[in-house]
Formats: structure tokens, C-alpha cells, sequence
């Protein structure tokens, strides 16, 4: 299309119509393809058009590009933005980049949306790192940000085979076939078998999500030291109900890791020398810590990590359920 047309104007509004006749049949949540490919004017038009008539649409922008562009974008109006978290895989690269997206300058305007997968992509990571990668993935994903997405097919069955090597498209794309899984079809054709044990993950992460206040926002994202690079340890804390969340996730996905914290208590709420209990979400496990250092052993055949949330003096524990 031709946005600079001189009839740029009619083809702006039947643009626009578009978005808003689906909003009158009831769509509040656009994601938006490769929105960097047209004008910025535009889009900065639309979305004050959008938001005008309701604005609580969500606009997510799908812009894989430079990141001064993806930034931009966030600038004229979207409302959340994919990010590069996708191919952020070193412990150390992935704390640097999350820790760039949740403080200034980008924290105030840039909302980001991390997905460990998209229809289009499907990472050398989740090609060559088992089940153990696609778990851990998923529970960064849903802890690090506020925001998150899967490309739920392929995550929960775990499909990880390209469409040829060094590609990142999937062997059986949907884009290009019509794909069952699950039950048998209408035709009475087996699909593919139930994934339980990553459902089952994604339930539990996600009735954390919606029990603890302090995963709900990105500003108190705090990183804390461990001594064996393998372990990525953060949290974050609900200034308003004293909710934290602690998450300790081993980066390793073929060895067990094991090391001591050196958390930054006063971020979690305590004193340095302060006992307090954590107890994991994930599966319910609960251990006895005081202070900083505190020895932790993961295994990536049983679990990406602990997900844990806190409960001391000041501390509120809240309910969690199994349910999605």
C-alpha cells in the first residue's frame, strides 16, 4: 500500500475502519504484524483514533527490528511491544537487557511483551535444548515481565524441529498447512498426545500471576547474585501489600546447578539478617532461609526453578491455586 498517496486520507480511514469494526463486534486486543514497515505518522493517527473511542484496546506491536524503531513505535501509542527477549539466552545478556527494558529512559513509555516463541520463530535454543529448555523459557517469560505470550501449540507440545537447518521456521508451519493436535478429529484421526506436564506448568504460573500483585508490574524487577552464573535469581515486591515473589531459574538445561544467593534483602522488604520462609509455587515445597546466602540446588530433569513467594514479618503470603 501506498500510505503517501495523495488519497492518503481515504486510505487511512478504511484502515481505521477496519480495526474499529472489529471493535464493535467485540475485539479489544490487536496484535499488530510488522507495524515498523509503515509510516510512523500513521500509526501514531490510528491509535489516538482507537484510544478515543476506547481506551482500554490493547495494541501490541510484532516489530522484530532495530531496537531505536521498536522503541519508537512504543513512543507513538502501542500499547505493548515485543521485545528481544526471544533470543536473550546468556544469563548474564538476558539480566542486562531486562534490566534495561524495566528502568529509565525505556520503563516510561515501553511496555514489554516477552514470548519464548511465535508462530515464526522458533529458536536454536528450543531446536537443541529438550524439554528442560522450553520449560525454563516459559517460566522467564512469565515472571521477568508483567506481559507475556506463547505460541501455545508448539510450546506445549514442545515442537522443536526446523523446517531445515539453521532456520528458525517450524518444520510443520502452520503458516503453510492445517495442523491437529490433541484428540482424535472429526475424522476420527489420532492427533498428537495431551501435553499434561507443561500444561500443568503453565497453570500453576499463571494462578501465581493472577494471586501475587508483585508479578503484575515490571517497575520493581530486582536482580540479585548468586555465586555459580547458572542460577539467575530476581524478584520482584508490591510496594502497596508487601507481596514478593522470588525466582531462581537454572539456566543450564542439560546439568544439574547448584550454588549459594547473595540476595539484596532491603529489596525483598527485610532486614540483612532476617529469617523468613519461602515457599514455591510450583510445587509446594517450602524451606527455612536467613539472610542473603542460602544454598540452592536445581535439576532441569524435575523443574526450570523455584518460584517462590515469601512469607515473613510485613510479608502477606497469598493464596495459590492450580487452576489456569
Amino acid at each position: 500500500m501506498d500510505f503517501e498517496t495523495d488519497d492518503w486520507r481515504t486510505l487511512w480511514d478504511a484502515l481505521l475502519g477496519v480495526v474499529t469494526f472489529w471493535m464493535g463486534r467485540g475485539v479489544r486486543i490487536f496484535r499488530v504484524d510488522n507495524p515498523h514497515t509503515k509510516p510512523f505518522a500513521f500509526w501514531e493517527w490510528l491509535i489516538d483514533k482507537v484510544h478515543a473511542l476506547d481506551p482500554g484496546v490493547v495494541l501490541l506491536a510484532e516489530a522484530f527490528t532495530r531496537p531505536r524503531v521498536m522503541e519508537h513505535l512504543a513512543k507513538l501509542g502501542f500499547t505493548q511491544s515485543y521485545t528481544y527477549f526471544t533470543w536473550r539466552s546468556d544469563p548474564a545478556e538476558l539480566r542486562d537487557y531486562l534490566e534495561e527494558l524495566t528502568t529509565p529512559p525505556l520503563v516510561e513509555y515501553m511496555r514489554p511483551n516477552l514470548w519464548p516463541n511465535t508462530p515464526d520463530i522458533l529458536t536454536e535454543e528450543l531446536q537443541t535444548g529438550g524439554p528442560a529448555a522450553f520449560r525454563a523459557r516459559f517460566l522467564l517469560a512469565a515472571t521477568l515481565a508483567a506481559n507475556y505470550g506463547i505460541y501455545g501449540p508448539a510450546l506445549e507440545h514442545m515442537e522443536h524441529q526446523p523446517r531445515e537447518p539453521g532456520s528458525e521456521e517450524y518444520l510443520h508451519s502452520e503458516k503453510y498447512e492445517v495442523r491437529w493436535r490433541g484428540g482424535a478429529n472429526a475424522a476420527g484421526e489420532a492427533g498428537a498426545a495431551d501435553p499434561e506436564p507443561m500444561r500443568e506448568l503453565i497453570a500453576r504460573v499463571n494462578a501465581t500471576r493472577h494471586a501475587h500483585p508483585a508479578l503484575q508490574q515490571d517497575m520493581s524487577l530486582t536482580f540479585h547474585r548468586a555465586d555459580n552464573p547458572m542460577l539467575l535469581v530476581y524478584s520482584k515486591r508490591d510496594e502497596r501489600s508487601g507481596d514478593v515473589v522470588l525466582v531462581i531459574v537454572n539456566m543450564d538445561h542439560r546439568h544439574a546447578q547448584s550454588g549459594w544467593t547473595a540476595l539484596d534483602m532491603p529489596a525483598l522488604g527485610l532486614a540483612w539478617d532476617a529469617p523468613f520462609t519461602v515457599v514455591d509455587d510450583l510445587d509446594g515445597s517450602t524451606y527455612s532461609w536467613r539472610g542473603p546466602r542460602n544454598f540452592v540446588r536445581l535439576d532441569p530433569a524435575h523443574g526450570p526453578g523455584h518460584l517462590f513467594h515469601l512469607v515473613a514479618a510485613g510479608i502477606a503470603p497469598a493464596a495459590v491455586g492450580t487452576g489456569a
